[in-house]
């Protein structure tokens, strides 16, 4: 077989060997079931064969033991793997805080990725050895799913909608990237690969590449006029941007929600959705006016702003 194309996957990310090690288990526990059906299966065809003397009478009343151990043994079994594979699944949807950022915007037939400072990539990501990689990701057009099987990582990438994901890669090399969800005719060739750098190259790649700098997310903030009404000097009243991302604002309808990437995607498309408390519901929609893109970017810039100096 192809070096490129193993039947098992290399275990290049921290994650890796903690997902293989459940598959393992489950297999093996598949393995030992299937083992002992298929034992008493044939043993009481012999045993209850036709023309036998084996008693066939009725069982008169219970064996309480035997019935307790069949059923608190699969009961632990159970609970040892819904614990080990929780314990396993949050870890691997929680990202550390200190994890790179990396959007990604996926469409037929192509894989579109912007680091934090704004370079952008297509169809291959670039990241260090030995850090945390936290993708935030969403679809242009239909389901795709982020796939890279040496690190064990797949999520699935949905319109209209952010998904996350994170690894983080042991060593340098490059590993296939995948979309593992049927996309259409050429779903295929949607594929690239994941470059991973030691941590000095990858800092000379980033100076070496093309950044684009955050500011383009500025950019399209001061071309669609948001700062209008979205700043301290403003005749018309809306919530200030600086210093929000990430806190839970009070809404009107009396609920809350937290200022993360969904919530700011969904301000802009349906700005009545969501209003903030002791605000008017006079936003516009921009639905059809910006790409995925550019909401990643006014994201990223609105991200960026720092809460205001407190004056004594």
């Amino acid at each position: 077989m192809d070096q490129d194309f193993r039947l098992w996957p290399r275990q290049a990310s921290e994650l890796a060997p903690r997902v293989d090690a459940i598959y393992i288990a489950l297999l093996l526990m598949a393995l030992v079931m299937t083992v002992l059906i298929f034992f008493f299966v044939i043993y009481f065809s012999i045993k209850y064969r036709r023309g036998s003397k084996a008693d066939r009478r009725l069982s008169q009343g219970s064996y309480l033991p035997l019935e307790l151990t069949w059923s608190i043994v699969p009961l632990i079994v159970g609970m040892v793997f819904f614990v080990w594979g929780a314990k396993t699944y949050f870890d691997q949807v929680i990202a550390p805080a200190r994890a790179i950022d990396v959007y990604v915007v996926a469409r037929q037939w192509m894989w579109k990725l912007q680091h934090s400072d704004g370079t952008r990539e297509i169809n291959a990501l670039h990241v260090p050895a030995g850090y945390p990689v936290k993708l935030t990701m969403i679809s242009e057009d239909v389901i795709h799913s982020f796939f890279v099987p040496d690190f064990r990582t797949k999520q699935d990438v949905l319109p209209g909608r952010y998904t996350t994901a994170w690894f983080e890669a042991k060593e340098p090399g490059e590993y296939h990237l995948f979309c593992a969800e049927y996309c259409g005719t050429d779903h295929s060739l949607m594929r690239g690969k994941v470059v991973v750098l030691e941590p000095a190259d990858y800092q000379a790649w980033l100076q070496g590449g093309t950044p684009e700098p955050k500011s383009r997310g500025e950019a399209l903030f001061r071309r669609y006029r948001c700062y209008t009404c979205h700043s301290g000097e403003s005749k018309v009243r809306a919530p200030l941007l600086e210093g929000v991302f990430g806190r839970t604002v009070a809404l009107a309808d009396g609920g809350s929600a937290k200022v993360d990437e969904g919530y700011v995607r969904e301000s802009i498309l349906r700005p009545k959705a969501k209003v903030v408390a002791g605000y008017e519901p006079i936003m516009p929609s921009f639905e059809g006016q910006l790409s995925e893109e550019d909401i990643v970017d006014l994201i990223q810039y609105i991200q960026s702003l720092s809460a205001p100096a407190q004056t004594p």
